[in-house]
């Protein structure tokens, strides 16, 4: 039986304010916070990076689940696990030759290592990755094209989350993109335990409300598997 992670993706949040959006969200039922590392080059947009990790660091316990949209993800592990990272998420398209070394460099730094794949690359891909000696723990399917927030959700990436979660019974199976109330039920039922979600829950008027509903949806769901 997988755990119902809900994690809000800081990229909706008020970067200006980013201490106080953290705990906000903790205190209304987060489990993680859902952090967007984008390089400008894999991806066109530019955020957050180590050192903003760093200093979250200090006013938070928090989980920080690090999602790379990078083009060299093996430059970012060292410093990311200076500054307190807890998971570091790279995409399969950018270490399809060095994967290995790659998730080894990452546990050594004591974060959980985790796979991307963009909605255009096949599942097959990520196979390797978990069904090695040292695999991944965790695999995020994207449900929007990564590198903006905001996007519409797009349901056939629901496929990806049903194979995978038939094939990797206990995984954890993470979704980003477009996740709310009227499509999370889409990505519960398919096997996605893991959701991160931005605009929903920032822009909710009672974001509690949200965390709550999008936790039962996946909790019903794995009951009832």
């Amino acid at each position: 039986m997988v755990n119902a992670i809900i994690a809000p993706s800081m990229l909706s949040s008020d970067f200006a304010n980013l201490a106080s959006e953290a705990q906000r969200m903790l205190n209304c039922g987060a489990d993680w916070l859902h952090m967007d590392i984008m390089d400008g080059h894999f991806v066109p947009n530019l955020t957050l990076g180590a050192p903003v990790i760093e200093s979250l660091r200090k006013h938070t316990k928090a989980y920080l689940d690090c999602h790379l949209m990078v083009t060299n993800p093996l430059d970012y592990v060292e410093p990311l696990g200076k500054a307190g990272a807890s998971g570091f998420t790279f995409h399969v398209e950018a270490s399809r030759d060095n994967w290995q070394e790659l998730v080894q460099r990452i546990k050594s730094k004591g974060m959980k290592p985790g796979v991307s794949l963009k909605p255009g690359t096949p599942i097959e891909e990520v196979y390797p990755l978990l069904d090695g000696e040292n695999s991944v723990e965790l695999v995020l399917v994207m449900t929007v094209e990564p590198g903006f927030g905001g996007q519409k959700f797009m349901p056939e990436m629901m496929d990806k989350v049903c194979t995978l979660r038939k094939k990797y019974p206990s995984l954890d199976i993470e979704v980003d993109g477009g996740l709310g109330p009227s499509t999370i039920e889409a990505a519960s039922s398919a096997g996605a335990n893991c959701i991160v979600a931005g605009s929903s829950v920032f822009g909710a008027p009672d974001p509690a409300q949200v965390i709550t509903l999008l936790r039962n949806s996946v909790e019903e769901a794995h009951k009832s598997s």
